[in-house]
């Protein structure tokens, strides 16, 4: 490396220190210190923080009903995703500040205040007829200084680079509200199909409970064996076995909600939206790719992470070129404030880099290795975004059938039930019919739900693959 050095200093006046830098006659634009790329970000939000929250809030003694709206808000304002997407914000914004600096002149001011006693002899000054001990004696100096890269291009591009960075976090936290109502959407609809679940498995106790006594009025009416007695409790028993487990997995799935949305564990909720059945519109699929592709933000936070990394491209093969810095200082020094004197100090430096070849490769190579890593991986989002669409798109065609053929199955058992209940209080036959009537009767339920549900998340996933995840109750209702 090459410096050539540009100084001027006097004990009057400052005035020649500012005339240094007109002198060197380079735009402001270029101002530059460091030559160091942004450093890398902490590792953002993973899927599991999408299911975690801060709680907020004071415990009510009584339920509170909360609708589904309600949970998105609170999910977006309590969510550990959504925090932790902020936060990467806010260092991204931190870190393009540090790269801002380095483009502007480092101003600072010192006083120094000095005292001072030499000892010659201590020195190797040993003059005979000469002190021994100088002093004590002193001054005071108050000084201003000014350090300046006026001239360095690789940190005009690692500013950008960090500023392209800083978009990049912001629209991947945008898209971290996408998945927010992604997860609390669905957390909702899993305690709504819960709920659903465990009124299906109470009627089918009640109806278990009128079918075990008929068969114990008949059996000590002589009418029935024992045989008839001992199903009918089994299939009771049964069915009170069930309905415990999906009393059990309602709360489970209650308490994952709250923690999605920050709602504190003691708090007790009812849900007021049932999210009933709305059959969808198949739409275009290419029109619907098209609208994903322009609408997603972390295909758009891809695009500037892609800049971003460009520009730390430039920046390696700028580490090579010429650099400008100013240092200057201008300050009052003297025995004492009273008996001073203005000194000033002022130099140009002009850097070449010359023999640092290795690093300057190594460096270009590794930016772009991470620059063609960057754009392999924005290709594939593409293709995954497309993907998404069509999966969605298939996954709400097929649980659109099984709604239709699930509700016509529960109709069916029903009735088949009803047939089974009324030939045997007929005495045309026993109750095993009647048996496998309630176990028909309950998987058509189970089918039905679970379709349902598969049906709304289906819905949901489409509108987090379109980046239009904000407009859930469009798509849960219907589009």
């Amino acid at each position: 490396m090459y410096s050539v050095a540009i100084s001027t200093s006097k004990t009057r006046s400052a005035g020649i220190a500012l005339g240094v830098l007109g002198l060197l006659g380079v735009s402001s634009l270029l101002f530059g210190q460091s030559s160091q790329p942004s450093q890398p970000l902490l590792a953002g939000p993973t899927t599991a923080d999408f299911h975690g929250s801060v709680p907020s809030g004071q415990v009510s003694a009584q339920p509170i009903e909360l609708t589904l709206e309600e949970a998105v808000t609170r999910g977006l304002k309590n969510n550990l995703g959504m925090l932790l997407s902020n936060t990467q914000s806010a260092t991204a914004r931190g870190q393009r500040l540090q790269q801002l600096q380095a483009l502007l002149p480092n101003l600072d001011a010192s006083a120094t205040e000095a005292i001072m006693q030499v000892d010659l002899a201590a020195e190797g000054l040993r003059i005979p007829g000469f002190p021994t001990i100088i002093g004590p004696f002193g001054y005071t100096d108050l000084r201003a200084n000014l350090n300046w890269s006026v001239v360095n291009l690789s940190s005009l591009h690692n500013y950008l680079a960090a500023r392209h960075n800083f978009e990049s976090q912001k629209l991947t936290a945008e898209d971290a509200k996408q998945m927010v109502i992604l997860t609390v959407g669905n957390a909702y609809l899993m305690v709504v199909a819960d709920q659903s679940r465990v009124d299906a498995v109470q009627a089918q106790v009640a109806t278990a409970k009128v079918s075990l006594d008929q068969a114990t009025a008949r059996h000590d009416a002589g009418t029935a064996p024992r045989l008839d007695g001992l199903r009918a409790q089994v299939d009771y028993q049964n069915q009170q076995q069930q309905l415990i487990v999906a009393q059990n997995q309602l709360q489970k799935d209650k308490l994952a909600l709250a923690r999605s949305i920050g709602l504190p564990l003691d708090q007790q909720f009812e849900l007021v939206d049932k999210t009933p059945y709305a059959a969808f519109d198949q739409p275009d699929v290419q029109g619907e790719i098209r609208q994903a592709l322009a609408n997603r933000k972390d295909r758009q936070a891809s695009a500037e992470q892609t800049a971003s990394l460009t520009e730390q491209r430039k920046a390696a093969t700028a580490d090579r070129l010429p650099s400008v810095k100013v240092n200057a200082d201008y300050g009052d020094i003297g025995v004492n404030v009273r008996h001073s004197h203005g000194t000033f100090d002022a130099s140009g430096i002009l850097t070449i880099p010359i023999f640092k070849e290795a690093q300057f490769r190594g460096e270009a190579q590794m930016a772009q290795s991470q620059l063609d890593q960057q754009k392999a991986q924005q290709s594939d989002l593409d293709a995954q975004i497309e993907a998404d669409i069509r999966d969605a798109l298939l996954d709400i065609a097929a649980a659109e059938s099984q709604v239709q053929v699930s509700h016509s199955n529960v109709d069916l058992a029903r009735e088949e039930l009803s047939e089974a209940q009324q030939r045997y209080a007929a005495g045309v036959s026993d109750n095993l019919a009647v048996s496998e009537a309630q176990q028909s009767m309950a998987q058509a339920d189970e089918a039905y739900i679970n379709s349902l549900y598969q049906h709304n998340v289906a819905k949901l996933n489409l509108a987090r693959s379109m980046g239009m995840a904000q407009n859930y109750k469009e798509y849960l209702g219907g589009k």
